[in-house]
């Protein structure tokens, strides 16, 4: 199968609702793929720089972000345990750290450092969903999980640099 089709050269490209449809490249839904596209490989990029014991938990967070993808324009596994499965990895995080008292400065160890990056990212992709969802309809467990992540990102960020020992620069 050829990568290319020659059928976006015009500034459209063809999403799957309930059937096949034709969009423009900036439409809402694309720019949702998009941000969410984006997402996805900096928590890839992400993987790269962690142990072997986290990078299956990001693996399974970037098959849910595909499950996003399909609950923008057709039908999704994603449900609400789900959700309830990122704030159960907050919580086990939060208690192996001292509590967060100030805003900080993102950084620190680089894994950190890019978990920070993607947690930015998951915030835009969180705006590009909320702007969808008022011309679209688009399911609460979207919103939901992207919020969700958004706070594990963070608080695996600061994991990552009490483990390896780096102290956060308060703002």
């Amino acid at each position: 199968m050829k990568i290319y089709t020659r059928t976006g050269d015009k500034g459209t490209t063809q999403i799957y609702v309930d059937k096949p449809l034709r969009v423009n490249k900036d439409d809402m839904v694309v720019t949702c793929y998009g941000d969410i596209d984006e997402l996805n490989s900096t928590i890839g990029l992400l993987v790269t720089s962690v142990s072997t014991e986290y990078q299956s938990i990001l693996q399974d967070i970037q098959r849910n972000l595909f499950q996003v993808g399909f609950a923008i324009s057709a039908s999704s596994t994603l449900t609400k345990e789900d959700v309830n499965a990122l704030e159960d990895l907050i919580d086990s995080f939060t208690r192996k750290m001292p509590p967060n008292t100030a805003f900080v400065l993102p950084g620190g160890c680089v894994a950190a450092a890019q978990a920070h990056v993607c947690r930015a990212v998951c915030r835009r992709a969180e705006r590009s969903v909320i702007s969808l969802s008022k011309a679209h309809e688009v399911s609460d467990v979207v919103q939901a999980y992207l919020n969700r992540l958004s706070d594990f990102l963070f608080t695996f960020a600061r994991y990552l640099n009490v483990e390896a020992g780096v102290v956060e620069v308060p703002v």
